[in-house]
């Protein structure tokens, strides 16, 4: 997987197609990826010591990775990421369309 946590995605398909959202967390094994603000469930919550209350709370789902593209810093856009080798030997993600680092 391409994505890291603090990436600034935009989904490309699903219900919520088009929101921009950075990424929380990421799911290797499953090849998901938790974004902030996007694909929105409603969970029903038992009273307990943090909630007292208990009811029906929102919270973001995960989402397959394919369905986001991350957004160029310097176009604004969305891109592919590539992989190149720096000066002092080291793996970078680059982006495709602008081929500036996005590390």
């Amino acid at each position: 997987m391409n994505l890291k946590v603090g990436d600034k995605v935009v989904v490309i398909a699903g219900k919520d197609k088009g929101k921009e959202g950075k990424i929380i967390k990421t799911f290797k094994k499953e090849n998901k990826v938790l974004v902030e603000g996007i694909n929105m469930i409603t969970k029903h919550v038992k009273p307990n010591a943090q909630n007292e209350n208990g009811g029906i709370i929102k919270v973001e789902a995960p989402i397959h990775a394919s369905n986001v593209m991350i957004i160029d810093p310097k176009t604004k856009k969305r891109t592919r990421i590539a992989h190149e080798i720096n000066k002092e030997g080291k793996k970078q993600r680059i982006s495709v369309k602008s081929k500036e680092s996005l590390n």
